[in-house]
């Protein structure tokens, strides 16, 4: 029998390789990113073009490359980072593997100009598909320059997965947060398409959340700090009022390496408990120091995943030190300690003698002179005064009325009387017994269909605002409302851009009026993540989820007779009257039987 078992290519053996390190353009810029990290850059520049597709460069000003280790640092498992495995158990930089340049090179065309401090010429290599086609000396500025072109040119099925330009940008962006947060005394760039999107000066961690998230973000920061013989925490949470519909700025870092980690996430999580709006998750950028020796880092290829020793103590450290910082934000009043704590007196000039009060008294009066009869106000005929008026109902106008028009009353005067119970309810008469209604899952089945119309047809009522709102998002977030800015609009959110990462809204749908205009937006931006961008369909059905459980009436809201009618009869003209978006049940029937059975009849 022959023998079977053979060695790979090269070539093929890297592009196996790149399927596990480089998923999408974002993985690139990581990679490239970090090992600018690791040559001790002080200054990186990021460009892209079509969100990485075309071109994803990275220049640095770090310690740069010979001629030699130019071309070695394109062969699979070729790295200066470690040299035995006694070393895994001590990492301190950023990639290790010496898998991310070879795996790039296999799937893309890579042009590489490099130079060493204090030499006088660069070298320049070009590489297509993991084949060298040049190498020269070059003129250049001292560090690296690495630019990647058509990336997966020669893997079209993995270039076909790629989401749609948004989508890839977003991804890129949420890595450059990472590494500009792990880092805020480099300073950083970052272009596309010719445009800038961040220019980062060098500073301290407070100065570059406020960089990348908006000069509002410094009043939100509370700082979090903790020394132990275990690990040694810094950083910063929002404060609870400042949570969020999305689950973007939650950051880990260990040792300056971006993590994921659910079980920390649930201890800054457990931390807030009792805080929290429902439905918001809080902000968070917390750096843990530990000793290498006690965590193991080479668990996961793209390096985001690592596991403690001790997790059960980096838990309880965490949770007590969050909670704490809390503590500290919500009960300690503010102390001027500069001011002396005696009574401040006003100086007054010299030979000031101040004046004597004086209170004026009526010698003459008598508290035992008779005065005047008072005269009661005349009373007769006071009906007349009513006159005209009528006892109508006062509606609560803080929450919109689920009747729209006046001309509806008249409809539903002479129908069964329904009532409300636990004020969640519905229960009206039907032949067969009661039907009972979910109050809350029945108007957002009612207004998820509206909206899903609205947005397959294009058309929606938008009411305007006397003032429109200015809200400003992260990067991320913009990028994310630029891509559906027109499905809002559709759905009646009248949106425009106003400056980098700043919009206006000046209208916003009926059901939405007295809905905050921010939150809104985040719980849109939210659905849209999590709807995988499948294609637009799905698209259309996660928004008009999405607004019509923002906008829907919620429990403990008391319906009068009108409102409660309205709402059964439009449950009722919906396509699909029996489930809410979500698929809960809205409606059950309790039929005379039961009823019967139940009073033991």
């Amino acid at each position: 029998m022959p023998d079977i078992i053979h060695l790979l290519p090269e070539t093929v053996s890297n592009q196996i390789a790149a399927g596990e390190v480089i998923q999408r353009p974002a993985s690139a810029v990581k990679e490239l990113l970090e090992n600018a990290i690791d040559a001790g850059a002080t200054e990186v520049s990021l460009i892209l073009k079509d969100a990485g597709r075309t071109l994803l460069q990275v220049v640095d000003n770090g310690s740069g490359m010979s001629p030699t280790d130019a071309r070695m640092c394109f062969e699979r498992h070729a790295t200066s980072k470690i040299k035995s495995a006694d070393e895994l158990f001590c990492i301190r930089t950023k990639g290790f593997r010496g898998e991310a340049m070879a795996s790039i090179a296999s799937i893309a065309h890579v042009e590489m100009k490099t130079r060493l401090h204090g030499e006088p010429l660069a070298t320049n290599i070009e590489i297509e598909g993991g084949k060298i086609i040049r190498q020269e000396n070059c003129a250049a500025s001292e560090g690296s320059s690495i630019s990647v072109k058509h990336l997966f040119f020669n893997v079209p099925a993995r270039r076909n997965f790629l989401k749609s330009n948004p989508v890839e940008l977003r991804h890129v962006v949420d890595e450059f947060h990472r590494i500009a947060l792990a880092h805020p005394g480099v300073a950083f760039n970052f272009n596309h398409n010719g445009s800038e999107m961040f220019r980062l000066a060098p500073g301290h961690l407070r100065q570059r959340l406020v960089s990348l998230f908006g000069k509002n973000f410094n009043e939100k920061l509370v700082p979090v700090e903790e020394e132990t013989s275990i690990l040694n925490l810094t950083g910063f949470i929002c404060k609870p009022e400042f949570a969020k519909k999305t689950r973007g700025e939650q950051f880990f870092f260990v040792n300056n390496r971006y993590i994921r980690d659910g079980y920390l996430h649930h201890a800054v999580v457990n931390a807030y408990e009792g805080l929290l709006p429902p439905g918001t998750h809080p902000s968070y950028f917390l750096f843990i120091e530990i000793d290498p020796s006690h965590i193991d880092v080479n668990i996961h290829p793209t390096k985001t995943e690592i596991k403690f020793d001790d997790d059960r103590s980096v838990y309880a450290i965490l949770r007590s030190a969050v909670k704490r910082s809390l503590g500290q934000y919500s009960i300690s009043p503010s102390l001027d300690f500069d001011q002396e704590q005696s009574v401040n007196v006003p100086l007054m000039p010299k030979g000031y003698i101040p004046p004597t009060p004086k209170i004026n008294v009526d010698p003459t009066y008598n508290p035992f002179r008779e005065e005047k009869p008072y005269k009661p106000i005349q009373t007769r005929n006071w009906e007349t005064l009513m006159a005209g008026l009528e006892s109508t109902p006062v509606r609560n106008e803080t929450v919109p009325s689920l009747i729209e028009q006046e001309d509806d009353e008249m409809e539903f005067r002479d129908q069964p009387n329904t009532f409300q119970i636990l004020g969640k309810f519905i229960v009206t008469p039907v032949k067969s017994g009661l039907m009972i209604i979910d109050q809350c899952l029945a108007h957002e089945r009612i207004l998820y269909e509206k909206f899903r119309h609205a947005l397959e047809q294009g058309q929606a009522v938008s009411q305007q605002q006397l003032f429109p709102k200015t809200i400003e998002l992260s990067a991320s977030e913009s990028i994310v409302v630029l891509e559906i800015m027109e499905d809002l609009q559709h759905m009646g959110i009248d949106i425009r851009e106003f400056g980098k990462n700043s919009f206006v809204i000046q209208g916003m749908p009926v059901e939405l009026a007295q809905k905050d205009e921010k939150e809104v937006l985040e719980e849109l931006i939210e659905a849209f993540t999590m709807s995988g961008q499948a294609n637009k369909g799905q698209r259309t059905e996660h928004l008009a989820r999405a607004m019509a459980v923002s906008s829907s009436i919620k429990s403990g809201r008391n319906l009068d007779q009108l409102e409660m009618r309205k709402l059964v009869n439009e449950l009722f003209a919906c396509q699909d009257p029996y489930h809410s978006p979500g698929g809960k049940t809205i409606l059950n029937i309790m039929d005379k039987t039961e009823i019967m059975s139940r009073l033991g009849q």
